[in-house]
């Protein structure tokens, strides 16, 4: 049987909010740096996903459907691309209609709603379901949770919406000394087939690739399909989990990593008996060879490997707290605008600026970021959110009263 590697890429692009000072809140209520996320979004598009793109259409055509890959591509951004750059909806489209790309399941606002509340969760996965299905023709069968966070518990969720597979981070301190290079189960339901991400493959490109220090430095595709191989000698399958934002943005193009990424399936379909599949089809393909217990949240990000990155400090949770507090209500007000609101000040990028873990994961933090520091991302975050909580408790006051005549009612019924 053929080993399998298994290429997926997150797309994503936050709502970035304006500089909302506190003299504005309750005065105006737009929260949104329309310019700086049109202007980011469309040189991230001709940077990254419109070249990245057309090369994998054009790897694909040329290995004959031998070359497969997946996205997960969060609502908020599909939301930006309609807005700001609908050739990108284009070019994925066009990937999609080839039949050798398949694109997962998420939160729509990538938010960290399976962390807190089980309905918000479900109803975000759904609300992107019904996207990917109305913009690509795909009903998503596996899921990626944002920033591949996972537990025992949010995996039984996943898999009680309906999915077969759900990515994950191989992290160390959960395999312990077991391989992420297998199938793995959700520790409460087994039909829930786990893959888990090669850290040290993936983050050779994501990360290391243009880093001149590097030991490995340069990187090309023949040095990095015999690493793959050495790592497989007796193993079934390698997860190269990645933002896409690696092709062109992160890495860009100077440093040739669209070369590497135009040799890399040549190189891996010549020279070894890998073949590329998409998630689901690993599922299909692959046997799982132990539940995966994982008790408390794991994330492929910073070196804990753990929801630290959003909810680590003080500062995060205060945030975070105060915005789920009101769910209830703002579902209860039915208005449309304190809806759209909500689903984007859960975007977990808010929360990602606010971390003060500026020592070995500083680099990486500072990816657009718009801010200097993480308290002036907490400050402006706490302005917008005490607006927000203005308007909400205004929506809360006729229900309250609605609510009240109803009992006033019936108490007057009862004489």
């Amino acid at each position: 049987m053929k080993k399998t590697i298994c290429l997926y890429f997150q797309v994503h692009q936050p709502d970035r909010l304006r500089l909302y000072r506190f003299f504005d809140i309750g005065r105006e209520s737009y929260y949104y740096d329309d310019f700086a996320n049109k202007t980011i979004l469309k040189r991230v598009a001709q940077r990254c996903y419109l070249p990245a793109n057309e090369i994998m259409l054009s790897l694909i055509k040329q290995h004959k459907g031998a070359f497969k890959i997946a996205y997960s591509i969060s609502g908020v951004a599909l939301d930006q691309f309609e807005k700001y750059a609908p050739e990108v909806i284009e070019s994925f489209r066009e990937l999609a209609k080839t039949g050798c790309v398949e694109f997962l399941a998420e939160t729509y606002a990538h938010s960290l709603s399976s962390l807190v509340s089980e309905e918000e969760f479900a109803f975000q996965v759904k609300l992107h379901s019904a996207k990917i299905e109305e913009l690509f023709g795909q009903k998503p069968k596996v899921f990626r949770n944002t920033e591949l966070i996972y537990s025992d518990q949010i995996g039984s969720v996943v898999a009680a919406l309906g999915f077969r597979g759900m990515l994950t981070e191989g992290a160390k301190h959960i395999l312990g000394w077991k391989s992420p290079n297998y199938i793995y189960t959700n520790s409460l339901n087994p039909r829930l087939k786990l893959l888990l991400k090669n850290f040290q493959l993936s983050d050779d490109i994501a990360f290391r690739f243009s880093d001149r220090s590097w030991t490995n430095w340069p990187l090309t595709s023949d040095k990095y399909v015999t690493w793959i191989s050495r790592s497989l000698e007796k193993e079934e399958i390698v997860n190269l989990f990645m933002d896409y934002e690696t092709f062109g943005e992160h890495q860009q193009a100077s440093t040739g990593i669209f070369e590497f990424l135009k040799h890399l399936p040549g190189a891996v379909l010549s020279q070894t008996e890998f073949e590329f599949l998409t998630p689901s089809e690993v599922c299909k393909k692959h046997q799982p060879v132990a539940p995966l217990h994982v008790p408390y949240a794991i994330s492929w990000a910073d070196e804990e490997r753990d929801t630290s990155a959003w909810l680590g400090n003080e500062l995060q949770n205060e945030a975070f707290d105060k915005l789920y507090a009101v769910r209830e209500t703002v579902i209860a007000s039915g208005d449309k605008a304190l809806l759209s609101d909500f689903l984007k000040l859960q975007e977990s990028d808010h929360f990602y600026y606010m971390c003060t873990k500026f020592f070995s994961d500083g680099a990486v933090h500072k990816y657009f970021n718009p801010y200097d520091t993480p308290y002036e991302a907490f400050i402006n975050y706490m302005n917008v959110l005490s607006d927000f909580l203005v308007r909400v408790q205004r929506q809360a006051i006729p229900q309250e009263v609605k609510s009240g005549t109803k009992i006033a009612a019936k108490k007057g019924s009862k004489k």
